[in-house]
């Protein structure tokens, strides 16, 4: 499966993105959908998870504030990043599991300063 993720940039503290990741085929074949991100000098890390059947898992730090989703139509999973802080800018990057594969997308660079 190929994934183009896309919908990084600039954005102050405050301030709202919204990432997408359009697979290159359905999405009721991949078991899971994930928006992961790796910061300058810090490891990848999940920031939120769905899952086929819909359920979803965020990391403590985005919780309240971020919103994963899917649209099955257009194959393509969603990251809605609200309330952003600088502690976001990181390169973020969409992944998709099928059975014990995972598979990944460019990354794109989200950057929240003044």
């Amino acid at each position: 499966v190929q994934l183009q993720a896309s919908g990084g940039g600039l954005v102050q503290p405050g301030g709202s993105l919204r990432l997408s990741c359009a697979a290159s085929r359905s999405l009721f074949s991949i078991n899971s959908s994930g928006w992961y991100r790796q910061a300058p000098g810090r490891q990848r890390e999940l920031v939120a998870l769905i899952t086929s059947g819909g359920s979803t898992n965020y990391a403590d730090s985005v919780k309240g504030r971020f919103t994963i989703s899917r649209d099955n139509a257009k194959n393509t999973v969603y990251l809605q990043m609200n309330s952003l802080k600088p502690e976001d800018t990181a390169v973020y990057y969409c992944s998709a599991r099928i059975s014990t594969s995972v598979y990944w997308g460019q990354g794109t660079l989200v950057t929240v300063s003044s």
